[in-house]
């Protein structure tokens, strides 16, 4: 088997020696650190460890799991350990998803670079797959799991443990029988080819078959017309359907002469359903395509609650990690809490807790590394400031020293603005929300008074004889400057530097006009050079609506937690909604989920609130609904929010929706399942009992959920031929969750996969659904075969 994938891979010295294997060095922490012997597996796709050479090895990782690897300078653990291991020697595996990295330091800088540059390779190739080359190596995979005493071929008793454990409850006669057909070389076992042929006969897609033969004439193949019948008619087209057919067919029709002729053979047919095209996520929502130009108020945007935790809010590490992770996967505003460290550095941790702690200038490097890699569109950095003004004064100069020209640090024109900048408009800058001392407008206008006397200032010192010219052609100063030479300075008691407490402005022999002194039992008063970097998102506290549209400016933005945003959509979700429509909303988890656990975050977006944070270290229900909607618009962190969320005059009421929005009844034929995994791979006997659940979120009147009955003892190819209807009054709104379960009647159902989209971004006709882990990474090649049909309106009896 592991042929298939070497006869496509091209080996190198590197691969060579990896296959060789290695003794190297895996790190946990600063106390555990092992010697482990790593291999490359013949099939080039697969590392196994074993304690020695020639140990018990098992599976390590598939270099499909592996999204990058890291010089060992960029691990916070083997940095911590740089005087015992030379970090040139280290190097660090970072997976898909949220499984933890693997730090591995080898016995020479040499060998180091054989894996680091061995793993780029292999990650080029895979990276580079083809449809058909990614069920191949999927397939080498579960050879490599069933070939136990590793020689190559399969045994009968083999391939009987390897049905069990892809989830194959089969007769025995008849499992025979497949094998001895596909054992063309009579040697009473299977090696490569002979295999994907036994492989082949068990995937034999029956409804798939059935589809095909009721447009083919002939049953042998798709006549160009017929395939575009089947486009217009299924798959919902329209006009484009005859250029569309000809371009699939060009795609995925495996034979020359077919696609010289036009026509789709049953193989090329299924190809291409199980294709991106073929997919139930829309092609068209998959690169940015929605507007970009609107103020910021009018997106989603992609956040993160407390990003420096990788773990619970108690006792968890805080760790760069968690910024680098948040910013792949697309957030687009991260939070940082710091507080005074040690020799006058800011640190970074969830203050009063025994949460780890790392130091503020690593995080800002970090984002300043990774801020823009997934996303061109401006990251926001929430900062909740503990600092006093000695260390404030520190956060400010790594901020604008680190980020550069990424910061922003004053409007875009040196003008007042009358909205919120666009993200194209901020494309690749960093903004800061946090406190500010001041408006927006006096910043604005302290500036150009700056700049006056900066000019004035200029004039004089060009002037050799200053006093003759005065007296020869007197300035007439403007009133504020005027005003200036009048006052004078009055030094706060407690001998801050000037900048300090907006310096006492007193005119002689009067009582001062402010009076900022800093009360020695308050809060550290902000330091001018922070709060100056805070330009569109200065933080103020919520009042009330009221309060806000009154003293309120758009480009200050107030925080809730889950419970008082709740509680305010129950009360008065319209103004709610209206709030939204001019000025931006950070939502944040309750302080009770010491465990990191979230909430559902489509309450909020009803509302319109933009920032809904997320612990988006946990997975679950609540992540994959954020997943869901994000997955759109190119993964850029921003969704435009929909029409009636972003008018300040909007009738919207979350709660209470109403007419006229554009209701719609859904209509999905639940149809099979393909190569569904066992959650747990130790129980090899076990066989799954898979049910298929649809779940609704939007507005409360359409969350809903319902489910087909459960297949006993089939994960690989289950039928369920189920229709399930729902009524949707604000599609706009909805997401769509299919997640397929194990049927449990003594607890709870397992999970097996989920995927989960926005009905907005929903294709029609026969699609596939290729389902996701819990934690979010592809489960490839396990999927769901659906047909969908979205009617207009409520009528009809289908429900």
């Amino acid at each position: 088997m592991a042929s298939l994938m070497q006869s496509r891979l091209p080996i190198n010295q590197d691969l060579m020696l990896m296959q060789k294997g290695m003794l190297m060095r895996k790190v946990r922490s600063k106390c555990w650190k092992k010697l482990r012997y790593f291999r490359l597996q013949d099939d080039g796709m697969t590392v196994w460890h074993a304690r020695q050479e020639g140990g018990n090895a098992k599976p390590t990782f598939s270099i499909s799991d592996v999204e990058t690897v890291r010089e060992g300078h960029e691990s916070e653990l083997l940095r911590s350990l740089a005087e015992e291991f030379p970090l040139e020697r280290g190097f660090t595996i970072i997976f898909h998803g949220r499984r933890a990295n693997l730090d591995l330091v080898a016995n020479s800088v040499e060998e180091a670079e054989v894996w680091k540059r061995g793993l780029w390779h292999l990650m080029d190739f895979v990276n580079g797959m083809d449809q058909q080359e990614r069920l191949d190596q999927w397939l080498s995979d579960w050879f490599q799991r069933g070939d136990k005493n590793q020689d190559g071929r399969m045994s009968f008793q083999e391939v009987q443990r390897l049905l069990h454990l892809m989830n194959v409850e089969m007769d025995q006669e008849y499992a025979f029988h497949l094998f001895q057909t596909a054992d063309t070389s009579h040697s009473g076992t299977l090696e490569g080819e002979e295999f994907v042929d036994f492989y082949k006969a068990l995937t034999k897609r029956a409804e798939v078959q059935e589809l095909f033969e009721n447009f083919s004439a002939d049953g042998q193949k798709l006549t160009l017309l017929e395939f575009v019948d089947f486009l217009r008619e299924e798959q919902k087209e329209g006009e484009r359907a005859p250029d569309l057919a000809l371009e699939l067919i060009d795609r995925y029709e495996p034979s020359e002469s077919g696609k010289l002729r036009h026509v789709l053979s049953m193989d090329g047919f299924l190809s291409y359903l199980c294709s991106k095209d073929g997919d139930i996520f829309k092609p068209t929502c998959l690169p940015i395509y929605q507007d970009m130009t609107q103020p910021l108020n009018n997106y989603y945007i992609n956040s993160s609650h407390n990003t420096y935790l990788v773990g619970d809010q108690l006792y968890g590490q805080s760790s760069v990690e968690g910024y680098i992770r948040a910013l792949k996967r697309g957030c687009r505003c991260v939070e940082v809490d710091i507080w005074d460290g040690p020799s006058g550095e800011p640190i970074v941790y969830h203050g009063h807790t025994l949460t780890s702690r790392i130091p503020f200038k690593d995080v800002v490097a970090t984002v300043a590394q990774y801020a823009f890699q997934t996303s061109e569109y401006p990251v926001i950095l929430s900062l909740e400031n503990h600092c006093s003004w000695e260390q404030q004064q520190v956060m400010a100069c790594h901020l604008t020293e680190i980020l550069g020209e990424q910061l922003l640090s004053t409007t875009l024109d040196g003008l007042l603005p009358t909205q919120l900048p666009s993200p194209e408009e901020l494309r690749r800058k960093i903004l800061v929300k946090g406190k500010k001392l001041r408006t927006l407008e006096e910043d604005l206008e302290e500036e150009e008074e700056e700049e006056l006397e900066s000019e004035l200032e200029g004039e004089q010192e060009a002037d050799p004889e200053p006093e003759a010219q005065l007296e020869s052609e007197p300035q007439e100063l403007s009133p504020r400057s005027k005003d200036k030479k009048k006052e004078k300075v009055v030094m706060c008691p407690l001998f801050c530097p000037p900048t300090c407490c907006e310096v006492m402005v007193q005119a002689p022999f009067s009582k001062p006009k402010s009076l900022l002194f800093p009360k020695q039992k308050s809060k550290p008063i902000l330091c001018p050079s922070l709060s100056a970097l805070v330009v569109y998102l200065k933080s103020v506290s919520f009042h009330s609506f009221t309060h806000s549209r009154e003293h309120y400016r758009f480009y200050e933005t107030s925080s809730f937690s889950e419970t008082k945003a709740k509680s305010l959509i129950k009360e008065a979700g319209n103004e709610f909604v209206q709030h939204n429509a001019w000025q931006l909303s950070r939502v944040y988890p309750s302080g009770l989920r010491t465990d990191s656990s979230n909430y559902n975050p489509q309450e909020l977006w009803n509302a319109g609130c933009q920032m809904v944070a997320m612990n988006v270290q946990t997975a679950g229900l609540e992540m994959d609904i954020c997943d869901g909607l994000f997955r759109q618009n190119g993964g850029c962190g921003y969704v435009l929010k929909p029409d009636f969320l972003r008018d300040a005059q909007s009738s919207f009421h979350p709660e209470r929706p109403v007419s006229p929005f554009r209701a719609q009844t859904l209509l999905i034929q639940v149809i099979s399942g393909q190569q569904l995994p066992k959650e747990d791979m130790s129980k090899e006997r076990s066989i799954v009992d898979p049910l298929v659940r649809v779940e609704i979120f939007g507005v409360r009147p359409d969350t809903t959920r319902q489910e087909t009955s459960y297949v006993e003892n089939n994960g690989f190819n289950p039928y369920w031929g189920q229709t399930l209807c729902f009524r949707v009054l604000v599609p706009e709104l909805a997401l769509l969750r299919f997640v397929v379960k194990d049927y449990n009647w003594k607890s709870r159902n397992d999970f097996i996969g989920q995927y989960t989209l926005p009905w907005t971004c929903m294709q029609q006709g026969y699609r596939h659904i290729h389902l996701l882990s819990k934690d979010g990474t592809s489960l490839h090649p396990a999927s769901i075969f659906v047909h969908i049909n979205i009617r207009e309106g409520l009528e009809g009896d289908e429900c």
